[in-house]
């Protein structure tokens, strides 16, 4: 059981999910940052959303830590550097409030264009102004779209049915893929130059800091209206502010600002302005995605298990068929650092058959997961490895090939004179076949042993002999000959971990060659 610590509001069901596991949840709500820095000692998981803030100060402090969850989508609050070289995951939840944040945006595009914020605060106060407050319609308008992502892409859906005309800048989304969305791809100050509308939907990132700034909107189209619900950084609020009073800019609808919580601004005094208080995610369903989705994350991150949502893992997400054989690779890399009874020097990782075809960058860094927790002593985790291996020098190289032999996917490694492939049988199950160029077929398990030995009668009864005298009982044995003969290999795995004074004994029998186990695997 691991303690879990959560300290802003999460959904009861994503806290219900993290102590089904059996897991302590340890809900401490509003800590200050000295506060933070104490109760996360000890703790194995972190999981926060917008308000707290997780410094490199909170991360040493947590040394127990594997990994921080926000539940939502910004990691702006998280030192994802510092928490990459202590090896603690960071994880969020990316796909919890897509269809909330594209609603909000489009709640705002209209507020905007209608001015039903301001109408709505006027007539309250006993004011009938339908003059003051006429709008503009959407149809027939252009909407520049800045990001093309989950929640550009659904802004976008949304926007075409109000008959809008549809642009967007995004250099990571091709020109095919834009227009089957119906969209069409411009450049950043084409596309501010033609739009009556910009929605902005891009990530927080170096390149995208002060994006929207005084030049562009100089050089934006006159009259054009701007809606950010995506980070307040990305557009500079006082090159805003000044471009709506001179003119230039018609108005704007803002849900998010430079520095949060924001109650004080120059836009706020402009009656062309609509803002809300980072509301983007908060709707009922959003936050139970996001509470339901972290707390799988983050167990998943416990488990030691791949998690899809990771975002300082070295590897992109994987495909269905390529998921299904993250077990095969790193109990493969477990077996090749048995056999070389150390880290090798090199590391090359083939792919073969149906793997060939996919993208399986996930697999090599499963594959160095299993070589470096079965040969040191420090905590291993998919956040980590790359450190370890450029570290220790460890060259790895890929290839992949579209034969596989007798089966549709296979995986071998090579590294430190010795070669292992696995695979998966038609039942799911993660077989062994091949060991230093001996053929072999049998399940993983956690205890293997494995013994090269001159090709001659009474090899296999010295080793049953030796292990039965000690009480260790063989539950699945496969042999290998080479192809010239000569020697043989058995590849067995036992009920528990083999003594090593019974290691030891048949090393020193006559025909042995090699002996190794692996206890866990």
């Amino acid at each position: 059981m691991a303690r879990i610590l959560v300290t802003e509001t999460l959904s009861p069901r994503g806290l219900e999910l993290m102590a089904a596991e059996g897991h302590q949840v340890d809900v401490q709500l509003s800590l200050t940052p000295a506060e933070l820095v104490d109760a996360v000692a000890g703790a194995a998981a972190l999981v926060i959303r917008s308000a707290t803030r997780v410094t490199a100060e909170v991360l040493d402090a947590g040394r127990d830590l594997v990994a921080v969850g926000r539940a939502g989508v910004g990691l702006d609050n998280v030192d994802i550097p510092a928490a990459t070289r202590r090896g603690v995951m960071v994880v969020n939840a990316p796909e919890s409030n897509i269809l909330s944040a594209a609603e909000h945006a489009v709640a705002l595009l209209l507020a905007q264009a209608r001015n039903i914020p301001q109408s709505h605060a006027a007539l309250v106060k006993g004011r009938w102004e339908r003059s003051k407050w006429e709008g503009v319609e959407l149809h027939g308008k252009t909407l520049g779209i800045l990001g093309l992502g989950h929640v550009g892409s659904l802004v976008a859906q949304r926007a075409a049915a109000f008959g809008m005309r549809l642009t967007a800048y995004d250099p990571y989304v091709t020109a095919d893929r834009a227009r089957t969305m119906g969209v069409e791809l411009l450049g950043l100050e084409e596309l501010f130059s033609s739009a009556d509308f910009v929605s902005i939907h891009l990530p927080k990132s170096a390149e995208t800091i002060g994006l929207v700034g005084k030049e562009l909107l100089a050089k934006a189209k006159p009259g054009i209206r701007i809606v950010n619900t995506a980070r307040g950084a990305i557009l500079d609020e006082e090159a805003l502010a000044d471009a709506i009073a001179s003119g230039q800019v018609a108005g704007a609808a803002l849900d998010v600002f430079s520095t949060e919580p924001c109650t004080s601004s120059p836009l706020f005094e402009l009656d062309q302005v609509v803002v809300t208080p980072h509301l983007g995610a908060s709707t009922a369903e959003a936050q139970d995605k996001a509470g339901e989705q972290i707390a799988e994350q983050i167990v998943l991150a416990l488990r030691g298990e791949l998690v899809p949502y990771a975002v300082n893992v070295a590897a992109p997400g994987a495909s269905e068929s390529v998921r299904l054989f993250v077990g095969v690779a790193e109990r493969l890399g477990r077996l090749l650092a048995a056999l070389c009874e150390a880290v090798p020097g090199h590391l090359e990782v083939e792919y073969q058959g149906d793997l060939a075809g996919e993208d399986t960058r996930i697999l090599t860094l499963c594959a160095l997961k299993g070589i470096f927790a079965a040969a040191i002593e420090e905590p291993v985790s998919y956040v980590n490895v790359p450190h370890f291996a450029k570290d220790r020098g460890l060259e790895v190289r890929e290839s992949s090939t579209t034969v596989a032999g007798d089966y549709l996917s296979q995986v071998t490694l090579r590294g430190g004179g010795h070669t292992v492939s696995g695979t998966l049988g038609w039942t799911g199950t993660e077989r062994i076949v091949m060991v230093d160029d001996h053929a072999v077929d049998l399940p993983f398990d956690a205890n293997l042993l494995i013994v090269r030995n001159d090709d001659r009668p009474g090899m296999i009864g010295l080793v049953g002999s030796a292990l039965g005298d000690v009480g260790v009982s063989i539950t699945n044995m496969a042999v290998g000959q080479t192809s010239g003969g000569g020697t043989a290999l058995m590849v067995l795995s036992t009920d528990r971990p083999v003594p090593s004074e019974v290691i030891g004994r048949v090393r020193a029998a006559a025909g042995i060659l090699e002996i190794h186990s692996l206890a866990g695997a």
